[in-house]
């Protein structure tokens, strides 16, 4: 390898050596309690104490059962404090009201401690006793390197229907490069609506590498930044045997950061809903994209990277698959999208592997409506969950 690519060593290495406890993640267990003393923050401190003292996760399916109690004895109260129908519109709308604020301390918490550790739970902190505080870095989506992400069709002529944006002169590019993902997200507001209601910000922000290229002194061939700020609700609800965990809204924006005629960007509004069954996760997300008028760098985007994504996740036991599908919602032949395979799995205590296939349009922004395969080997820090 070129000496002047050696940076890749050097990203692996700071990588491998971040601290997993700055997302939130669990550490390796401390030999004694005494060790966590001089851990600074509030969340990782508590979370050592836990691991040293072998405390278990919570029990999800019992706070499920105390929820659903907890909502059936509020029904019956309801029903119990119902007046008769002799009585003035005035009385029953006394009675009705009494029967709605008169939930008794331990009912409340219960049916607010619904999902409490969930697969959803772990990462949104959804039920109030798994509510943390603010700002403090917490794990978003996943962190990796792969320092092998081979492509089956490079883009050497990156085009957009905006004529500013087409490149005339081809690229010259390695069919194998390297790839990383850094992500974290961290809360602003807590209980925005009472006891409900968190606003998170997030970043994402992952590059491709031509770190093997040689005669071109390994270029980054392109870099996405993704800030966001979502409105996060708890929710506690059943759909056949999955649990509706949380609904959400935001705005994201996501761009290159680069100048014509490889500029690209776009910016969405997200909805966002969560379900989780014991391993299993789902996130559906919906959006809207907020048009950039005459100055658009890519105009047809959502007909490449979809109207909206759909991911599932399997954890256990250390290993993590996950499926990630993006769909233009169009029939014919403006049907496109892609289809994302990751999978994650433990090394060693403090190392996991990661590999990666992706096949269709978007691999990245500057490739968004170009069609490709992609396979990737490396390493991670964090998985989804």
């Amino acid at each position: 390898m070129n000496p002047r690519c050696s940076r890749l060593t050097l990203l692996a290495s700071a990588l491998a050596s971040m601290p997993l406890a700055a997302f939130g993640q669990e550490s390796p267990a401390p030999a004694t309690p005494e060790a966590c003393v001089v851990i600074a923050t509030d969340a990782n401190r508590l979370a050592c104490y836990d691991a040293a003292l072998g405390r278990q996760a919570a029990d999800t399916l019992a706070a499920d059962a105390a929820a659903i109690a907890a909502t059936e004895h509020a029904r019956r109260q309801r029903e119990a404090a119902r007046p008769d129908a002799d009585k003035t519109l005035y009385e029953r709308a006394r009675h009705g009201a009494g029967a709605v604020f008169s939930e008794d301390d331990a009912n409340a918490e219960a049916r607010a401690n619904a999902g409490k550790g969930s697969l959803l739970d772990s990462r949104w902190e959804l039920a109030s006793d798994s509510k943390l505080g603010v700002f403090q870095l917490r794990a978003y989506r996943p962190v990796y390197l792969l320092p092998v992400l081979w492509t089956s069709n490079f883009n050497e002529t990156p085009s957009s229907p905006n004529p500013d944006n087409t490149v005339s002169t081809p690229l010259n590019l390695d069919s194998v490069e390297a790839k990383f993902q850094l992500s974290f997200k961290t809360k602003l507001v807590e209980n925005v609506f009472g006891d409900n209601g968190d606003i998170w910000g997030g970043y994402t922000q992952s590059s491709r590498w031509q770190v093997y290229s040689s005669e071109e002194s390994c270029p980054f061939r392109e870099t996405n930044y993704e800030p966001e700020v979502m409105l996060v609700f708890h929710n506690s609800y059943s759909i056949g045997g999955w649990k509706g965990r949380m609904a959400g809204i935001g705005v994201a924006h996501q761009s290159n950061g680069r100048n014509a005629p490889l500029s690209r960007s776009w910016n969405r509004v997200i909805a966002n809903i969560g379900l989780d069954r014991e391993n299993w996760a789902l996130v559906l997300r919906p959006w809207w994209r907020i048009s950039e008028g005459g100055e658009d760098d890519n105009p047809d985007i959502e007909d490449f990277m979809g109207r909206g994504d759909a991911m599932l996740v399997y954890s256990r036991d250390g290993h993590e698959f996950s499926m990630l599908g993006r769909h233009s919602l169009r029939g014919g032949n403006d049907s496109r999208g892609s289809l994302q395979l990751d999978w994650g799995f433990p090394i060693d205590s403090t190392l996991r592997g990661h590999v990666l296939v992706f096949h269709g349009y978007g691999e990245s922004l500057i490739d968004y409506n170009h069609k490709a395969t992609y396979v990737g080997l490396g390493v991670s820090l964090l998985e989804w969950f």
